[in-house]
């Protein structure tokens, strides 16, 4: 019983401390609102600063496209510009096309044995076969691509994170398409020849991925919704 008679006093002592520190701390108000509003008088901050980024960026490119009219330097590097419109992906293309479906094999049921007892890796699309289609299509010709219908760049990366696709800053998921113009026949006698697309394939017959291939007689394929960022160049020989 002593014990508890020291105990209690010594407990609620320090309750009482703990209480009187948060309350000075705080000057009387809600710690966890002030936490708030300050994030929130920060985003409204960024946003203001962003807005004012933006109005000076139009501004400045109002002042270099008055500046360059005229210019007969500047109208051959607009020619240029256009002529590359179409490597670089900025503008639509159309043509007769391939399209490549890959998805995930579908759930097992209850009670389902497959084959081999397959792990989870086996059962779902992976980054190497996303990339081995790709690169297949581009070395049986083809002249344009996108995948999940973002237009594919000399910049773009294919990176998958766990089962889903990313891809110029956004996350997609399966199934993943892809879609090439060019000759069809090359087109679909190199997906046929990769070997990593056979690998991908002998999973689709033993688990029931879907790999699926069909041709458009036409098909026009967006141009590049943003110009890529770079972060590192090298002038070339003049």
């Amino acid at each position: 019983m002593r014990g508890w008679s020291i105990a209690v006093p010594v407990t609620l002592g320090l309750a009482g401390f703990l209480f009187s520190t948060s309350a000075v701390t705080a000057s009387g108000h809600d710690l966890r609102s002030d936490r708030r509003t300050a994030v929130t008088d920060l985003i409204i901050d960024r946003q203001q600063a962003i807005a004012v980024q933006q109005a000076r960026l139009t501004k400045l490119r109002a002042t270099m496209a008055a500046a360059g009219a005229g210019d007969p330097r500047t109208a051959r590097l607009q020619a240029a510009a256009k002529a590359q419109a179409g490597p670089a992906g900025t503008v639509p293309v159309s043509g007769p096309a391939v399209t490549v479906k890959l998805d995930d094999a579908p759930h097992p049921q209850p009670g389902q044995t497959l084959p081999g007892s397959p792990s989870a890796d086996d059962l779902v699309v992976h980054q190497q076969d996303v990339q081995a289609v790709v690169n297949a299509l581009w070395a049986g010709g083809a002249e344009a691509m996108t995948i999940m219908n973002e237009r594919v760049l000399s910049t773009t990366a294919v990176r998958c994170v766990g089962n889903t696709l990313l891809l110029h800053g956004r996350v997609y998921s399966p199934p993943f398409v892809v879609t090439a113009i060019g000759d069809q026949t090359r087109m679909g006698n190199a997906l046929d020849a990769a070997p990593d697309v056979t690998i991908y394939r002998q999973y689709v017959a033993a688990y029931k991925l879907v790999y699926g291939v069909t041709r458009q007689t036409s098909v026009t394929l967006p141009g590049v919704k943003a110009a890529p960022e770079l972060a590192y160049a090298k002038a070339g020989a003049r």
